[in-house]
């Protein structure tokens, strides 16, 4: 059942005790700027830059359809297998478990080898080889004891339960570690290459650094290595002067669009340009210097803290961490159609995932047991949504 969207009083007191105590963390215990649009948050404005197809309504709708499973741990990165059900990653106990979407039944693939789980750090995003169906890999991003890093391992699900995860193959690694703001998401793109957001762990030069892998967007090909093509030359930067990059997703004309934790006044979602600088440490959202690419949309840290992204419906969706609900951002192109919708506020605590299902269809993964929510009843879980 959906959780009360106002909090016990002293729940709210213990949580703000623990953000106090642990100083910031991804933008999520900032306290919003004083001043804020009604909504807490601010578009572009509309463009027909670069459009395809029908500009999406201003207005849409999500439908909670049902809750898929129940009871996870830390729930963080999520894969959607071809032959059906779900990979889910534990970010905080290291494992990989498979969920049954008929019937909501969680198997543990198995425990992934040197993963050590702290702060923000631990099993984050998963995806699937653009070979899958042929050699049953799965990429998992990670924290060790000394960095963060990305390896694939075989997917067997005919093992037994907790047997069924091959040794890991480590592909890339180095990335700077930190107790906050590792980054964690990894996409396959269109054009078939590894994309790995990062965060700068809050040593915030890393992220104009572009001899850092820290506070940047990463493409790699599947073995690791940098693409050919990235903008300079032979390194895996792709864009730089992110602060702690948490959604990646792609739209119908392969455009690249990533989510990003602000500090203390905008949140942003920005469409991704090889060889661009996004601004940080030196811009927070939108700035009056050229250089920067600004993003499409902006959000105060309260109203969103975003974590995962999805494309679904001509929009944009994306899911808010201390903002507890799900934005839709209409597109135009390489802009905001129209301002951002908030759907779900409250109802289901701090939402961490939410993956694009064919059509209509989202996966959407809570997050209260992630030690900054409220955990209830049934935490954490994955919803079907059916969005417009």
């Amino acid at each position: 059942m959906p959780r009360q969207a106002v909090r016990p009083a002293l729940a709210l007191a213990a949580c703000a005790a623990l953000l106090l105590t642990a100083g910031c963390s991804s933008g999520e215990d900032n306290q919003p700027a004083t001043e804020k649009t009604p909504s807490g948050q601010e578009s572009s404005g509309a463009s027909s830059s670069g459009s395809s197809g029908a500009v999406p309504p201003a207005e849409g709708s999500v439908r909670v359809v049902r809750t898929v499973t129940e009871n996870l741990k830390s729930p963080w990165g999520l894969a959607p297998l071809p032959e059906g059900g779900l990979l889910v990653s534990s970010r905080d106990e290291g494992t990989i478990t498979r969920v049954d979407t008929d019937t909501g039944k969680k198997t543990e693939a198995g425990s992934v080898p040197g993963v050590a789980p702290a702060g923000e750090g631990g099993l984050l995003g998963l995806a699937l080889s653009p070979d899958y169906a042929s050699d049953h890999m799965v990429y998992a991003y990670f924290t060790t004891a000394s960095d963060n890093r990305i390896a694939r391992m075989i997917y067997d699900e005919k093992k037994p339960a907790g047997e069924q995860l091959g040794a890991p193959d480590t592909v890339f690694k180095g990335i700077p570690k930190g107790t906050n703001h590792n980054g964690g998401r990894i996409a396959f793109g269109p054009d078939g290459l590894l994309y790995v957001g990062t965060g700068e762990t809050y040593h915030t030069e890393l992220a104009q650094d572009r001899k850092s892998t820290g506070g940047k967007i990463l493409r790699l090909t599947p073995e690791g290595q940098p693409a050919p093509g990235n903008p300079f030359g032979d390194s895996p930067v792709y864009s730089y002067g992110h602060r702690n990059v948490q959604g990646l997703a792609w739209d119908t004309d392969k455009r690249l669009w990533a989510s990003e934790f602000g500090q203390d006044t905008w949140d942003e979602l920005n469409n991704i340009v090889a060889g661009d600088d996004y601004g940080w440490p030196n811009a927070e959202g939108r700035s009056d210097d050229s250089k920067y690419h600004d993003p499409i949309a902006q959000w105060h840290t309260s109203d969103a803290s975003p974590s995962g992204i999805a494309y679904a419906k001509g929009s944009i969706w994306m899911a808010g961490l201390k903002g507890e609900r799900l934005w839709r951002v209409p597109l135009d192109g390489t802009k905001a159609a129209h301002d951002p919708q908030a759907f779900l506020k409250g109802k289901y605590g701090r939402l961490r995932t939410v993956v694009a299902a064919g059509g209509d269809k989202l996966w959407l993964v809570t997050s209260e047991t992630d030690s900054r929510g409220t955990p209830g009843k049934g935490d954490d879980r994955i919803l079907e949504l059916k969005v417009s």
